[in-house]
Parts: C-alpha cells; structure tokens; sequence
C-alpha cells in the first residue's frame, strides 16, 4: 500500500496549482492522518510542515517552488511514490526554547533551524550567557546571539557568519549577531547536550526579543535553550541529495 499524503503549497500560484494536480493524481488526506506530508514552497513552508509532523509524526518530503530550497528536492509530478519509496532519510531533534518576558509570564517554543535573541530598540542588547549554569560570559553586547543546529547551520547561522555544522556533529552553534563588545568573539562550538541560557541586563531599558524559527517573544527576561531529544523530525531527500551532502556541499561554495 503507497503511503498516505498530504500536501501543503506556498501563496505562489504555480505551487497552487501543482498542489491540486498532485491531489488528484495521488489523492490525499488531513494532515493529521498523512504519513507523509508534500510541501510545495520553499524552505520556509518547510519549516511549517515540519512543525506541523511534530504533532502528527509523519515525515516531510519538500518539492522547491522558492528561491533557495535548501531542505527541498526537485520538482517533478511524476513517479512520486516511486521517489518516496526510494528516498533517504534525515532525521532531526529541534531546540526547546523557554524563557519568561519581563511582565512574568512564561513561554516555550520547539524550533529546527535556530532560537535566536534580537535588540528591539536603537539600544545595543546587553546578554549574560550560561552554559550548563556555569556562567561563560559575563555581559555581550551585540544585536543579538543565536544558537542554531546543523540543520540550521545554512541559515540565518551562516548569514551572522557562523559555523557550517556536518549533520552527524552532535554539536550546536552559539553565534552572536554583529558583536561590539568582546569585539573579537567569534562564537562558540557548543556539545548537543548543552543547556545555554541567556539572562537579559536592562531589559526594560534595553528590550530583547526572542526568536524561535517563526514565533517571537517580545521583552524577554531570560531564555534557556537545549536540545529537545525527545522529538524527532524525519525530512526525505531524494537518493544522492541527502541533507549531509548538502552541508557538506555548501562549505565549498563561492
């Protein structure tokens, strides 16, 4: 029996319309019932579809309808069982983000690709970072600082001019946001297992917001952020274009 498919397409109208012809040719189901959800878009739909799966526990096979598609395979209608059946298999653990904002009230939230602090004002955020409770630096002062995954290592990590992190490295990245004080630090490799926690200076004065992929938490007070084992995501790469190979691959582009 083929598996059971759901698909969901970006506000572009040819993945639109490509959604409905793969519906009619391959049929479909609520997302809640699919054991695999197809997403039409780029790697921002992905990111929804996979957090969709975190409440279903399907697995996720994206097809690029947007600019960059990193977490996305080639577009084709035809032989999609076929390429399913065939493909190769990432699987992921998120972060977990808690924290409480400065009026007390408590938040988390699951994110793959990074849990990211961002100034809210003019006024440069002032950050104490823990690790495992041991304090490592006493006041960084930066737009910002993030922690990313391998996974997620190829976005907005690398784009703070973070670390490419290989798949299977078991390690997260710290990276802060345009530093100016340490003026130097760089950021640091950090063991999966590792629980960093954020104390905001001022932060009614200096306001931080939390970023955790597509949810925001304004006027944050502390945030602590670990890896969250107990959740796996699955994405499906066609054979030869695996997740690992295209980290790999990125590190040697121009």
């Amino acid at each position: 029996m083929p598996p059971t498919l759901a698909f969901l397409a970006s506000p572009r109208p040819d993945a639109k319309a490509a959604k409905l012809r793969l519906e009619q040719q391959y049929g479909h189901v609520d997302l809640k019932e699919a054991e695999i959800i197809v997403a039409l878009g780029g790697d921002g739909l992905m990111l929804d579809a996979l957090h969709a799966a975190m409440k279903s526990g399907a697995s996720v096979y994206g097809m690029n309808f947007g600019s960059v598609g990193f977490l996305m395979n080639e577009f084709r209608e035809d032989d999609l069982f076929a390429r399913l059946a065939d493909a190769e298999h990432a699987r992921l653990h998120p972060l977990r983000a808690t924290g409480e904002d400065v009026y007390g009230h408590p938040f988390q939230a699951l994110a793959i690709n990074e849990v990211s602090l961002l100034r809210g004002t003019r006024q440069t955020a002032k950050i104490r970072i823990k690790i495992d409770g041991r304090a490592r630096m006493g006041e960084l002062q930066a737009d910002g600082v993030l922690v990313a995954t391998p996974a997620g290592s190829t976005a907005y990590n690398l784009s703070a001019h973070g670390p490419i992190l290989p798949l299977n490295s078991k390690v997260l990245a710290l990276t802060p946001i345009s530093a100016f004080r340490p003026r130097r630090w760089r950021g640091a490799l950090l063991p999966h297992s590792a629980k960093v926690g954020f104390e905001i200076s001022e932060p009614r004065l200096r306001p931080v917001h939390a970023v955790a992929d597509n949810q925001e938490f304004r006027e944050v007070s502390w945030v602590d952020v670990v890896e969250a084992d107990d959740v796996t995501l699955t994405i499906l790469f066609d054979r030869g274009r695996d997740l690992a190979e295209r980290i790999l691959a990125e590190q040697f582009e121009s």
